[in-house]
């Protein structure tokens, strides 16, 4: 697990300066604490920065042939290296370390720039391709979008990193933001799809590489695309768990110590028992809880824990602002309001005093169906069909007359639900997973420009992801255009920035893509029954855990937002909306919002907690504005 940074140069005689090239490296340093290599050759730049995992002292990347012929590196693990190792070894290469991003550079040798189809597992690369008359640089990124990788173009050259600040830290893009982004960022809590926050900026999605040449543009292709249908065939217990146990033991291999991230839900569960039944061993635990009962799991992760035997270490997260005002904005470049970055932070930084990779439970809300929006959404679906268009027609009516109570309990809640029922169920569901209503985000934004974005609205790129499956099935299309979005721009980019943030190397069994593939195309059947998602895994899992575990209320990684600004984090609340630009927001309208929460009428926690984390990243990124 590093970081990795550089730049293709359009002249190919130029040589990037030492001091801009340290930059680049130096601002993922926490990334990769371990080592730094820095690599200057004609037209071509390459800074890297290790966190040692395998082959901790021959193991140093990047890896250069031919006296610079060929540079490559990676970020992240390859878990089939030593079958391709062997593949490539009989093929006639040769290799010089035990490290698994060696075969990257053999890999590309040997099958082209195809290659990545080879790879499985967790990744990032760069491979820099310098031979006479091809001078090419390729990139790649897994198919689930696990490690990041960014890349702008300049009159100068391709640069590219695995955060922006890298990029930033060149110089040649202005620290700015699209206004396109803080709508995104506004109603979703987070930046997604192709482009970045920042302009001229650009993330390589997942399951796609990128082929450039000095001063050509850039072509990105896909080598890994999701189903895009379901099969009707019923859920093999028997072969989940050993799909499951194989893809943790491929995850065990590691030259440093190893734990997991425990929870009292079923996923991380399931992890951390699979993980026992491999070894010899007690397992390194961490757990992470609140003092607000309603969101603590500790008392279950504990039971686990002492059942399996775990080595288990707790933590109760206390919200306190050095993390909201200078720790998160640095660590995520890019603004990210998911309250859960705390936790997650927390529980990573109490992981790496003990262990230098963590295993994790993510993935099985996406493969399995098991948010609670999916059951919500599978109901509405079954009831539209039931009540017809006239049914929907009145639906709509009432939901436009009846009041929004924020203070009721959620089943009298119904103006929402009475609305989803009238509307297309792209869009009903697209509520259920953004934090504002693109309404209530221009009714905060200044009128010039809210004018400016009239015309813009996060929804049509989540509909086009919608869109593609083949089938009626509305869980499956919820469920792929979450694994094109909310997956990889929002869980994985929170995961990856606040774990390696404090150095530690977290890795995803059940986003294993085979895993994946073969489970999210299981018909709704085996995914939902009654009021529960993920029913597959759960029947699956019976003879494992207990129900405690499997039968208990899903309360999710989250925070109490709304507690939290009514108590520590009120004033620094109201700083955050004094500071904001006014001329990206009405300051009345955000004054209002702040009055109605802290008096209890209303719950804007989601929005303040938008506003601080906006305010504070605008400071510790120095952003001048909003790009023209």
């Amino acid at each position: 697990m590093c970081g990795f940074t550089g730049v293709l140069l359009s002249d190919p005689r130029e040589m990037l300066d030492a001091e801009s090239l340290g930059a680049m490296a130096g601002a993922i340093e926490r990334r990769g604490p371990d080592d730094q290599s820095l690599v200057r050759l004609p037209g071509a730049a390459l800074g890297f920065r290790r966190l040692s995992i395998l082959d901790l002292e021959g193991g140093r990347q990047p890896f250069v042939r031919g006296g610079g012929e060929l540079v490559a590196c990676a970020n992240g693990e390859i878990y089939n290296h030593r079958e391709l190792r062997a593949e490539l070894e009989g093929l006639g290469h040769s290799f010089q370390t035990e490290s698994d991003c060696e075969v990257i550079p053999a890999a590309y040798l040997e099958f082209g720039e195809g290659f990545a189809e080879r790879l499985e597992g967790m990744f990032a690369f760069c491979v820099f391709d310098l031979r006479p008359g091809r001078r090419r640089l390729l990139l790649g990124r897994d198919r689930l979008g696990i490690k990041p990788l960014y890349y702008g173009r300049t009159a100068r050259g391709l640069w590219f990193g695995s955060e922006p600040k890298a990029l930033l830290a060149s110089g040649q893009f202005p620290r700015e933001l699209r206004p396109q982004a803080l709508m995104d960022f506004l109603v979703q809590g987070y930046c997604g799809g192709r482009e970045a926050a920042f302009p001229a900026m650009e993330r390589l999605l997942p399951g796609h590489t990128l082929s450039a040449a000095p001063g050509e543009s850039p072509q990105v292709s896909a080598y890994w695309r999701a189903p895009l249908s379901v099969e009707d065939r019923p859920a093999d217990s028997r072969e989940i768990l050993e799909n499951l146990d194989a893809r943790v033991a491929e995850r065990r291999a590691a030259d440093v110590p190893l734990g997991a991230f425990l929870s009292g839900g079923i996923d991380s569960t399931a992890v951390v028992d699979s993980m026992v039944r491999g070894s010899a061993e007690p397992v390194v635990a961490c757990s992470i809880g609140f003092r607000e009962r309603s969101h603590d799991e500790l008392e279950v992760a504990k039971a686990t824990a002492e059942r399996l035997g775990l080595i288990h270490h707790t933590h109760v997260l206390e919200p306190t602002e050095d993390l909201a005002e200078e720790v998160l904005p640095w660590l995520y470049d890019e603004p990210h309001a998911d309250p859960s970055n705390l936790p997650t932070f927390l529980v990573s930084r109490a992981a790496r005093e003990h262990v230098t990779v963590a295993l994790s439970g993510d993935g099985g809300d996406e493969a399995f169906a098991g948010y609670r929006r999916y059951v919500h959404d599978h109901a509405e679906n079954r009831l539209r069909g039931v009540i017809g268009a006239p049914g929907r027609r009145i639906a709509g009516g009432l939901g436009a007359v009846y009041p929004k109570f924020d203070r009721l309990p959620r089943f009298l809640r119904a103006k929402t639900f009475l609305g989803n029922l009238a509307a297309d169920p792209a869009r009903a569901y697209w509520r259920s997973v953004t934090q504002l209503d693109r309404s209530q985000v221009m009714g905060v934004l200044h009128p010039e420009l809210a004018d400016r974005l009239s015309g813009y609205d996060p929804f049509d790129a989540f509909e086009d992801h919608y869109r593609r499956p083949t089938g009626d099935c509305p869980l499956f299309r919820a469920q792929y255009a979450d694994l094109h979005t909310y997956l990889p721009d929002q869980i994985l980019a929170k995961v990856d920035r606040a774990s390696m943030g404090v150095g530690l190397e977290v890795r995803v069994p059940i986003l294993d893509h085979r895993f994946v593939g073969r489970y999210v195309t299981l018909p709704a059947r085996e995914k939902i029954r009654g009021a529960r998602g993920k029913h597959a895994l759960r029947e699956a899992l019976r003879s494992r855990l207990p129900g405690s575990v499997l039968d208990g209320a899903k309360r999710g990684f989250d925070t109490p937002l709304a507690a939290w600004f009514r108590g520590p984090l009120g004033e620094a609340a109201r700083r955050a909306v004094e500071e904001l630009p006014g001329e990206w927001f009405d300051r009345a309208a955000l004054l209002a919002r702040l009055g109605e929460h802290r008096s209890g009428a209303r719950d804007h926690g989601r929005l303040l907690w938008s506003l601080l984390v906006l305010a504070r990243w605008r400071d510790r990124h120095g952003i001048r504005g909003l790009a023209p």
